[in-house]
């Protein structure tokens, strides 16, 4: 922790702990406010026959500590169930007060902040581990749907101030995006309510449409960018903003 005081009449700037002077009298000025916060953000492995995923290698970019919360960087499997039993594992050991998963969106635009996690699990494709399940509950005792809560808005809004593509989404699929969404909120209503959990979205990187004409993308750094950016302002709101964010279909 640092402060601006006076030593012997002069101002002098020091750390706490750090440089004690016998006598001297040190007035405290300006003292930063610590922010005692855990996030933990994770990132699914490759899938789809695809040789990497944005989501993981973005997750590994970003600084382990944003706007002096601790970022906690986990790799998911992109599994049903196990997913959710290796973030279940973390979150004991760990005591986050935020959640946020970060999955690749494949044909999306921007950067997308999910507001909803649906009680669905209805792969169009194989897990990587050959499961696929159709028209299956993700929680037999849970509600149909989960709002996310993050501050959705808000993270947009600061993504756009900073010139990254960015909007929310009202769907995260029925994919194991969707599986994290929702199972992370149920873990949170049923065992920790002071947490929040939230999903973001993110398009390929140029390096994977090289192959798939007219596919968007868009650069590793500046994905890397945006969720700094959307970190921030989970930080820095604990309740949403109300702006404009919806769509008409």
């Amino acid at each position: 922790m640092y402060g601006t005081g006076y030593l012997h009449g002069q101002p002098t700037d020091y750390a706490a702990g750090e440089g004690y002077y016998p006598g001297a009298c040190v007035i405290l000025r300006d003292i930063k406010e610590e922010i005692n916060m855990k996030v933990l953000l994770t990132g699914f492995d490759p899938f789809g026959g695809e040789k990497v995923n944005p989501a993981i290698e973005s997750v590994k970019l970003l600084p382990d500590e944003i706007k002096g919360a601790k970022i906690i960087k986990v790799e998911i499997p992109t599994v049903a169930r196990k997913s959710l039993k290796k973030l279940e594992e973390v979150i004991e050991i760990e005591k986050p007060d935020v959640v946020l998963s970060i999955g690749q969106a494949g044909g999306r635009t921007d950067i997308t902040v999910e507001r909803v996690g649906i009680n669905m699990d209805d792969f169009r494709i194989k897990d990587n581990e050959g499961n696929q399940p159709i028209d299956e509950k993700i929680a037999e005792d849970g509600p149909d749907a989960y709002l996310v809560t993050i501050p959705i808005k808000a993270m947009v809004q600061k993504m756009i101030e900073n010139k990254i593509p960015a909007s929310v989404s009202n769907t995260a699929g029925t994919f194991v995006c969707n599986h994290v969404c929702y199972g992370m909120a149920h873990l949170a209503k049923t065992k920790y309510p002071n947490m929040r959990t939230g999903f973001i979205h993110i398009p390929f990187l140029p390096e994977q449409v090289v192959d798939k004409r007219n596919m968007p993308s868009m650069p590793l750094e500046m994905i890397a960018k945006g969720l700094e950016y959307a970190i921030e302002a989970i930080v820095e709101n604990k309740e949403d903003i109300k702006v404009e964010g919806g769509a008409t279909h």
